[in-house]
């Protein structure tokens, strides 16, 4: 059987031949985002480290849909080997892993780094790989998440009642419902529509995804709430992992760790220099959020009453002493 009829079974184009392995990447975005030169790098690693033959097959721009069929597909071990997902997007099987991209979770980008190079996430790695059969082979992420609406957003009162798209996690609708805005979770590939047609006036990004999809066409005001710095974990199939030779699965974590670092300094230093692209080519208008210290406050206590429920209050407080 050819790795093309493997595929075409709806199987994951793995070989389990030591010397002739292909995996299959997806990413929403083109070959300019840094999700997309994250996976290449990742891919480059794992040659350099490996002396058997491994292909790899990273299909882009939506080809093999979006993350939520990517989470299916990594599950049941099917059609995707391995992407960089938004960990809120993987709730559906891992409840407890939205805590890494929750909003207001880290101070800055010194604090962000820290906490990702460190193990402080291992028990939301160890439970995402119990409960979904995914394995976190790296951190990636980087860009800092502001609101894009429709109309100027400047202070709480702009926010209060304000309807915005959120992604699925709960904690995502549970934070901008305390900060008084409408959330409502929409699939992502709808939201430009959805603001078009005035279903929402608005949702949350970062600048890369902004200007790659081109959202500012439907929604030109940003406003620099700073709420999310993005963690966007590398994932691996369980069930494709194990397929794997040893001596490739060690390749494999390696080049995990070493493309999180690459795509999280990648991603970091693009954030602004995007942001100015579109504000020097007139596609956004950008401002600070009035009072932005008081969002701090009101949304402590949601943070602790989530991580309580999860029973993770002493990996919420780890996380925050990094």
């Amino acid at each position: 059987m050819t790795l093309g009829m493997v595929f075409a079974t709806g199987l994951a184009a793995t070989s389990v031949a030591a010397q002739d392995v292909t995996l299959r990447g997806a990413s929403m975005f083109d070959e300019q985002h840094a999700f997309t030169k994250t996976m290449q790098k990742f891919a480059e690693l794992v040659n350099e480290n490996y002396d058997g033959e491994v292909t790899f097959d990273l299909r882009l721009n939506g080809e093999l849909g979006v993350e939520s069929d990517y989470l299916t597909f990594l599950q049941q071990g099917v059609a995707v080997d391995y992407t960089i997902m938004a960990p809120s997007n993987m709730a559906k099987f891992s409840p407890s892993i939205p805590l890494m991209d929750m909003p207001f979770l880290f101070r800055d980008l010194d604090h962000w780094n820290a906490a990702l190079s460190s193990d402080v996430m291992k028990p939301l790695e160890e439970e995402l790989l119990e409960k979904a059969d995914i394995m976190i082979i790296g951190y990636t992420g980087g860009g800092t998440r502001n609101l894009l609406s429709k109309d100027p957003i400047a202070n709480l009162d702009d926010l209060n009642g304000h309807k915005m798209r959120v992604m699925g996690a709960p904690i995502q609708a549970q934070i901008f419902s305390a900060l008084t805005a409408a959330p409502s979770a929409i699939a992502y590939n709808e939201v430009y529509n959805a603001i078009q047609t005035g279903v929402i006036a608005g949702f949350e990004n970062e600048a890369a995804s902004i200007q790659n999809l081109k959202f500012y066409e439907v929604a030109p005001n940003v406003t620099l709430t700073r709420h999310t710095i993005t963690v966007r974990p590398i994932v691996m199939s369980g069930k494709t992992f194990r397929k794997l030779p040893e001596d490739l699965q060690a390749a494999v974590l390696k080049a995990g760790a070493e493309a999180g670092t690459f795509g999280r300094e990648l991603e970091s230093s693009e954030d602004a220099v995007k942001l100015q692209e579109m504000i020097d080519a007139g596609q956004i208008k950008v401002q600070e959020f009035e009072n932005r210290d008081q969002l701090l406050e009101m949304v402590l206590p949601v943070q602790n009453e989530y991580a309580n429920s999860l029973g993770a209050a002493d990996l919420l407080e780890a996380i925050r002493a990094k």
